[in-house]
């Protein structure tokens, strides 16, 4: 799956380089929203950040990042596309707890320390789960959480694979009619938890997230799980059972 996800790079980095031409950007985070504003659940899912070491996969520019960042978490921003990180760090140079890393994110996770939270707004789907999530799962501390969002049902209707295969979808370049082809792994909710339990993970919650709009078939899954462990005067240390 190497060569789609390098090709899913290379749209990233092309929509990074329309997104530093354009006079328009984002502004910062009013209310946390996992890929559709007004609806799910919102920046709570996570809990108390503050003191906790944070990986953002996926980060783009770098706005959640900096919002957790701003609550207290060391975060740690990793994109693999060089001018979605340009855009990161124009928009970011110095932001106290917050870290921008341009990488692969199993590199990095098999160079990093453990983190006590890992969480993607909607990155996950676009990397092979079968290559992410060994790294993934012993990137995190015993006891510590992943929580991503996924896509469900695109806008025209098409539901979830029964495979873990990835499958086309289309991307619009903001502000024009450019439509780009780019494959993403868009699972069933149970091959989502099958996926995360054989590498180790326990789930916790899958939270359906639906367009407001009635007639919008639109719909992401929230996942929420975690490395079996404990906590013990400021330490994690495993328990029993299944080793990540």
């Amino acid at each position: 799956m190497l060569d789609v996800e390098k090709h899913i790079g290379e749209i990233w980095t092309l929509y990074g380089r329309h997104q530093l031409g354009r006079s328009f950007d984002l502004p910062e985070l009013d209310d946390w929203a996992w890929d559709i504003p007004q609806a799910g659940p919102g920046i709570d899912v996570l809990g108390d950040v503050a003191g906790l070491r944070v990986l953002d996969l996926g980060a783009g520019v770098g706005r959640h990042a900096a919002h957790l960042a701003a609550r207290g978490a060391a975060v740690t921003a990793v994109d693999a596309s060089p001018t979605q990180h340009q855009r990161a760090l124009a928009r970011y140079p110095d932001t106290p707890g917050l870290r921008l890393v341009c990488a692969d994110a199993v590199d990095h996770l098999r160079e990093a320390d453990p983190y006590d939270l890992v969480y993607s707004v909607s990155g996950i789907p676009f990397m092979d789960p079968h290559r992410l999530l060994p790294s993934l799962a012993d990137g995190l501390t015993p006891g510590g959480r992943l929580v991503f969002s996924a896509l469900h049902t695109n806008s025209h209707g098409d539901g979830p694979s029964d495979t873990v295969t990835a499958r086309p979808e289309t991307l619009r370049l903001p502000g024009t009619s450019t439509e780009h082809r780019m494959h993403m792994w868009v699972l069933e909710p149970r091959l989502w938890e099958d996926l995360l339990v054989d590498h180790g993970l326990v789930m916790e919650t899958v939270t359906t997230i639906d367009s407001p709009q009635a007639d919008h078939p639109l719909s992401y899954r929230l996942y929420a799980a975690r490395r079996p462990g404990r906590r013990i005067g400021g330490a994690r240390v495993p328990q029993g059972g299944r080793s990540a």
